[in-house]
C-alpha cells in the first residue's frame, strides 16, 4: 500500500478495524453486520470512511459479496494485529473475557492436520469460538486461500510437481511456507499381507488396487495429493474423502501414497509402510504473501510443527510471519 496515500488528517478508529476484520473473514458485509450486532448500513458506512482513510480500496464489492484487493490483503495483517493487541489489552486490564476465536483452514487429506486441529481446539481459552477445517482438491486449496475463505491452506510440493505450485501461488498473491520433508510411505489395511514389512517396493504394489484422491475438474498430474501421480496403474480408483479411502483400504487391500504419518488414534485400522523410492514429500502451509497470519493460525501451526515432531520427520525453518 502506498505510503502517500496515507495521512488525510483523520485517525482509523479501533471500531472500523473490528469492521473490517470481520467482513474480510466472512466476505460478507451483511454477514459480518449480523455478527456484530450493527446494522449493514451502518458497516458500510464505516467502511467506506475506513477506505477514504487510508486512501486505498480495500474491498472489491459485487452481489456475491466482497473481496479483498491486493491493497486490502496488506492491510488486513496490520488491522488484525492491532486488534488482537487492543483485546488483549481489554482482558488484562478491563477484565473482559477472551474474544470469540476465529480460523478456517483448508488442507489435503491428511491426518496430522486434524490432530493439530484438535489440540488447537483444546487448548483455546475462549467461551466462543467459530472454527473450520475443510479438506479438499488441490485447487480448491489454493482458491480458498487467495480468495480468504481460508486464512491458510495446507499442501505438499515435490520436484515433480514445484514449479507449477509455485509459479499458481505467485500468480495468486500467495506463498508457501514448508514445515517438514518426508520419506513416501504406502498406507494400508492392518489386515494386507504387506502390513508387516519394513519396506515395499513398487512391484509390490503391482496388483493392489490404487487410491487416489480425486481433483475434479482440475485434475492435472500436478495437482495430485500423490507422488508418481503419472505412473501407470492396473486398477485405479478415485475417491473423494478419507473415510472412504479407509474404507477401501480394509475392503478391498488397496493403498494410497503419502507421508508415514497417521494418527493410530484416529485411524487405528490403517498403518504406513515405508516406500522404497527416490522421493520425498516437503509439506507445508499457504497464506498470502502480503498478510501476516492471525494468532491463532500462527497456534495452528506450531501445533502441526508439534504433532509431526514425533515421527522422524526432518523439520524445515520455523518462518512463521
Amino acid at each position: 500500500m502506498a505510503k502517500d496515500r496515507l495521512g488525510t488528517g483523520r485517525g482509523i478508529t479501533l471500531q472500523q478495524l473490528r469492521y473490517f476484520v470481520e467482513v474480510a473473514a466472512e466476505g460478507s458485509i451483511s454477514a459480518a453486520a449480523d455478527l456484530l450486532y450493527v446494522s449493514q448500513p451502518t458497516m458500510s458506512a464505516a467502511l467506506k470512511d475506513l477506505e477514504a482513510r487510508v486512501g486505498a480500496v480495500l474491498f472489491v464489492r459485487s452481489a456475491r459479496g466482497v473481496t479483498l484487493t491486493e491493497d486490502g490483503a496488506e492491510f488486513l495483517g496490520y488491522a488484525r494485529q492491532v486488534v488482537e493487541q487492543a483485546e488483549l489489552l481489554e482482558q488484562r486490564y478491563l477484565g473482559r473475557p477472551p474474544s470469540k476465536r476465529l480460523l478456517a483452514v483448508s488442507t489435503q487429506h491428511y491426518s496430522f492436520v486434524v490432530d493439530a486441529f484438535v489440540r488447537m481446539v483444546k487448548a483455546t481459552d475462549a467461551p466462543e469460538y467459530a472454527f473450520s477445517l475443510r479438506e479438499t482438491r488441490t485447487w480448491d486449496i489454493i482458491e480458498d486461500v487467495r480468495t480468504l475463505r481460508s486464512e491458510l491452506g495446507v499442501l505438499y510440493r515435490n520436484d515433480f510437481n514445484r514449479n507449477v505450485i509455485d509459479k499458481l501461488l505467485r500468480d495468486s498473491g500467495l506463498v508457501f511456507r514448508p514445515l517438514f520433508l518426508a520419506t513416501p510411505h504406502i498406507f494400508i489395511a492392518r489386515s494386507n499381507p504387506l502390513s508387516g514389512r519394513d519396506q515395499v517396493t513398487l512391484d509390490d504394489l503391482e496388483q493392489l488396487p490404487r487410491l487416489t484422491f480425486d481433483q475434479g475438474a482440475n485434475n492435472s498430474f500436478y495437482f495430485a495429493e500423490e507422488i508418481l501421480s503419472t505412473r501407470s496403474s492396473r486398477q485405479d480408483i478415485r475417491v473423494s474423502d478419507r473415510a472412504t479411502i479407509f474404507n477401501l483400504m480394509i475392503g478391498l487391500g488397496g493403498y494410497t501414497i503419502s507421508t508415514g504419518i497417521i494418527s493410530d488414534d484416529l485411524d487405528p485400522s490403517i498403518v504406513a509402510v515405508p516406500l522404497e523410492v527416490d522421493e520425498r514429500i516437503e509439506i507445508g502451509w499457504i497464506g498470502q504473501s502480503a498478510t501476516a497470519l492471525s494468532a491463532q493460525a500462527q497456534r495452528f501451526v506450531e501445533e502441526m510443527r508439534a504433532v509431526v515432531s514425533g515421527f522422524g520427520v526432518q523439520l524445515l525453518g520455523d518462518d512463521t510471519p
